[in-house]
């Protein structure tokens, strides 16, 4: 309770004038030192107390130092050495799940159909269009569907997963141009407002890419789209590539690795352009859209980002940040609280917002 007769403006300046006079707590004050930057100390982060057993062990696992390939063949190799330790996570998935995995082309690129053990009546005519992840080069053939049969398992939705052409043989307009083609093509096949589309990291962004291609293209728009921790800024722009650097242990930081797989999609395309990096671009118009970050996660900013345009656009925006999470986190152990929860909420986003 306050003093009789104290109204709560003046309340709150007293509180806020109290505050300034404590040490360390006084309203920062502009210099030029200031305006290039904080240097803070060094300091250990705890592992949290505030999550589950399964996401501590994934949190307290200490970042690899990235190293960056030099060659096209050295990318190639990493890519490959990716991917045969990807097939054991997706082997598993597909145990728990009991979804099924089938190969097919969609106009003339190869795609994946994902299906769940049982399509309900409800779920009979929708369709989800997955584009994966891996940093513009990782993730080829069966090595990106781990999230596409995820959200299958869990949404009892059947799943188209693009496995788009990348670099180092491929760079931009490849993987997009792949992309459109898929969905340009199935809507034709299916009604518009019972497909959605979702993808994480690079397929989050490209997710939001081919939202604003097909605006441009004239094509009917998906009823919903989920973009994960979406790589909306392909340049090292946003507070989160600083504040998280080295406290995210997936990514870990924009350099060298990041930086280079930017600049080997990107070719000779600027960075910003909104082609490759959609938060430059429009978001007028969208569909609704479920975001999905965590407090740890190198790319924050750039799904708050996203969300804000989104917001100042109009647009049903949903943001979800998890606690204590790295990059697309919510992915690695299916079996974890925060996976489960992650995975409920995209698929009862998109039981919302798709027609029957």
């Amino acid at each position: 309770m306050h003093a009789p007769g104290m109204t709560t403006a003046r309340l709150s300046f007293i509180l806020v004038a109290s505050m300034a006079a404590i040490p360390g707590l006084a309203e920062p004050q502009s210099s030029s030192a200031a305006e290039q930057g904080r240097t803070v100390p060094a300091r250990q982060i705890p592992v949290p107390t505030t999550v589950s057993p399964q996401l501590a062990k994934i949190v307290s696992a200490p970042p690899v130092p990235p190293t960056a390939p030099q060659t096209a063949q050295e990318w190639k190799a990493a890519v490959q050495s990716a991917s045969e330790r990807e097939a054991e996570r997706i082997a598993a998935a597909l145990t728990q799940f009991a979804v099924t995995i089938e190969p097919l082309q969609i106009a003339g690129v190869p795609c994946f159909a994902v299906n769940p053990p049982k399509v309900s009546a409800r779920n009979a005519h929708r369709v989800l269009l997955h584009l994966h992840g891996g940093a513009y080069v990782f993730g080829p053939g069966r090595a990106g569907t781990l999230e596409a049969i995820l959200v299958a398992g869990t949404s009892g939705m059947r799943v188209i997963s693009v496995d788009y052409r990348m670099p180092p043989d491929h760079p931009f307009p490849a993987a997009m141009d792949d992309s459109v083609a898929v969905w340009k093509a199935l809507t034709h096949r299916q009604n518009p407002s019972n497909m959605a589309v979702f993808g994480t990291s690079t397929g989050g962004a490209m997710t939001l890419a081919l939202v604003q291609a097909a605006q441009k293209q004239h094509l009917p728009l998906p009823a919903a789209i989920a973009s994960g921790t979406p790589w909306s800024d392909l340049t090292n722009t946003g507070d989160s590539y600083f504040t998280n650097e080295g406290i995210d242990n997936a990514l870990v930081s924009y350099e060298p690795v990041l930086g280079a797989a930017a600049r080997l999609y990107a070719g000779s395309v600027d960075l910003k352009d909104p082609r490759v990096s959609p938060v430059y671009g429009s978001f007028h118009g969208f569909p609704p859209t479920l975001l999905t970050t965590g407090t740890r996660d190198l790319f924050l900013s750039n799904t708050v980002r996203v969300h804000r345009k989104l917001r100042e656009a109009g647009v049903d925006s949903r943001l979800e940040v998890y606690e204590a999470q790295s990059h697309a986190q919510y992915l690695v152990d299916p079996t974890s609280p925060e996976s489960k929860e992650a995975l409920r909420d995209i698929a009862s986003f998109f039981d919302a917002h798709l027609g029957t």
